[in-house]
């Protein structure tokens, strides 16, 4: 098996966040990738900044997911991988922790030509979080 990574990454401003939390979220995602080519394929890293958010692209040109499934891998326990394979706790962890950081996760899914996850983050996303604290605080 031969796994090729291409890497595409723009001159980016750094993001504060929690990096081990993002560390799993790249790791989840790259695994994923990883395990849906099956003999040889690419795997590409995209980074850019738009519209004041970091955005980072990860496409593989493996298997694909089936769109009636689509909707469905980000809930916990759900996998599509044999038994004893994968616990199907990887994205549901991964959207969360995008969640976390005021993020977005988008995926976008052909069977056989492969899978591309779009992940957004503010650059203020600690600024909205105390935002979003304020007026829970304003609410009780």
């Amino acid at each position: 098996d031969t796994i090729n990574f291409v890497k595409e990454y723009d001159n980016l401003p750094k993001l504060e966040c929690y990096a081990g939390q993002m560390n799993q979220v790249f790791m989840n995602i790259l695994d994923n990738a990883a395990q849906a080519i099956k003999e040889t394929g690419n795997v590409y890293i995209r980074t850019k900044l738009k519209n004041n958010e970091i955005v980072i692209e990860f496409e593989d040109t493996g298997e694909g997911i089936e769109q009636e499934i689509l909707n469905k891998i980000y809930d916990p326990f759900f996998t599509t991988k044999p038994v004893g394979s994968g616990s199907g706790l990887g994205l549901a962890i991964t959207y969360k922790i995008i969640k976390s950081h005021n993020g977005k996760i988008v995926v976008e899914s052909a069977v056989g030509k492969g899978t591309k996850f779009t992940l957004s983050f503010p650059l203020n996303w600690q600024q909205m979080e105390e935002k979003n604290d304020a007026e829970k605080e304003e609410v009780i």
